[in-house]
């Protein structure tokens, strides 16, 4: 079963964002959660905020808690999208003015686990039955 966790209007660009997401995707996430803390970059606080938050979507969904040496949960997914852009202007020489743009990005990740659990059987025995 997966469980989803999105961070919606991130105050850096996408491209910086990328840069550590990248990192994480596909990985166990006691490797991920060591990498985003060890990684020097802002993004990283911000992803490893979203990645705590699907483990704890997953944790409530299947009323288990990951253990430490749980190697089963993985980052099954991890995208970046662009978000809205602030638009300002600063002065430049000879009365012109030059163009600020302030960019957003989304974040979402989702968690999986590599076994199946007992609600993912219970629930295709469910959807085969009908």
């Amino acid at each position: 079963m997966e469980a989803l966790a999105k961070l919606k209007n991130c105050p850096l660009s996408e491209r910086k964002m990328r840069l550590v997401v990248d990192n994480i995707r596909g990985r166990n996430i006691s490797e991920a959660l060591d990498i985003l803390k060890f990684t020097k970059k802002e993004a990283a606080t911000f992803a490893e905020k979203v990645l705590l938050s699907a483990i704890a979507n997953w944790e409530y969904k299947n009323g288990q808690t990951v253990s430490a040496d749980d190697h089963d949960l993985y980052v099954k997914t991890a995208l970046v999208n662009k978000g809205f852009m602030l638009k300002r202007f600063r002065p430049a020489p000879h009365g012109r003015a030059h163009r600020i743009r302030k960019r957003t990005n989304h974040v979402t990740i989702i968690v999986e686990n590599r076994k199946p659990t007992e609600l993912d059987k219970a629930s295709n025995t469910a959807g085969e039955e009908e």
